[in-house]
Order: C-alpha cells, then sequence, then structure tokens
C-alpha cells in the first residue's frame, strides 16, 4: 500500500508485473520499481513542474556527483536555463524522519553543488532551505518557491 502524501495528486503512469508496481520515469525516461522513497520522488518532481513551473528539462532525476571519492546521487537536481544547478532535492522514504543526518547528507552534496536552495522532503514534511552563499546563512521558509523565484 502507497502512503498517500502531502503533495498534490499527480498522474504516475504505473505497472505492474507479479507483486510490484512499476512507475514510468519521465525524468529519466524509463521504468522503475516504484519503492517508498521512488514514490515521494516522482511526487515532489512531478509538484514542481506542475505546481512550480520548474520547466521538465531542467530537472534531473538522481543526478550524480562526487563525494569524497565516491558516486553519490542527489534525488533531484533544479538547473537554470544556462545549466548551472540551483536547487538539490533529497527524498527519503515517508518512514523515515527528517532529521540532522538527512540535513548532513543534503549539505555534502551542496559542498560539491553550491546550490541557494535545499529542499528535503519525506512526503509527509518537507523542509525548504535557501542558503546564502556569501554568508554560509540558512532561512528556512514555509513552502516551496516558485522557479521563478528560485532563478532571481
Amino acid at each position: 500500500m502507497l502512503t498517500p502524501l502531502n503533495f498534490p495528486k499527480t498522474a504516475l503512469k504505473l505497472s505492474k508485473k507479479g507483486e510490484e508496481i512499476y512507475v514510468w520515469d519521465v525524468f529519466r525516461k524509463k521504468k522503475l520499481l516504484l519503492t517508498p522513497e521512488e514514490w515521494v520522488r516522482q511526487h515532489i518532481l512531478h509538484f514542481l513542474v506542475e505546481h512550480k513551473e520548474v520547466p521538465l528539462p531542467l530537472i534531473a532525476a538522481e543526478y550524480p556527483i562526487e563525494v569524497n571519492k565516491m558516486v553519490r546521487r542527489c534525488d533531484g537536481v533544479i538547473f537554470n536555463r544556462e545549466g548551472k544547478a540551483i536547487a538539490i532535492i533529497e527524498c527519503k522514504a515517508p518512514k523515515i524522519k527528517l532529521n540532522e543526518a538527512v540535513l548532513h547528507q543534503i549539505a555534502q552534496y551542496n559542498f560539491k553543488l553550491r546550490v541557494q536552495w535545499l529542499i528535503l522532503t519525506n512526503g509527509l514534511q518537507t523542509i525548504t532551505a535557501f542558503v546564502d552563499q556569501k554568508s554560509g546563512a540558512i532561512q528556512y521558509f514555509e513552502e516551496i518557491p516558485s522557479y521563478q523565484e528560485m532563478t532571481k
């Protein structure tokens, strides 16, 4: 049973093979096993396109980066029209609490990408933070900003 999330309903293309449910990922253009984390990732990425006007081609899902000589994957990265990363999205399964360890993970990714926006979600709770690149100050927001606001 898939956990209802705190995102608007979105039209995901789901299919079943035996007992397993798969989702067509429009971002990676392939069919994926629908794990609890993938369920959250699909909802947040579709929410960004459908409700925050983020152009679909400017979102990368499972974006690879190197951290401490290891390849890690950001659940999502949003780019501006010039191709610079402006936001990192970190997704967890609904049963995973958003805590300091999750914050540390996205901070490590940001050490590499140097974005202004960090979005953490488990589908039930979402934390949105703006990182001032000059001072390092972090400001938290109630809502995820629109693409236009993110690119200011």
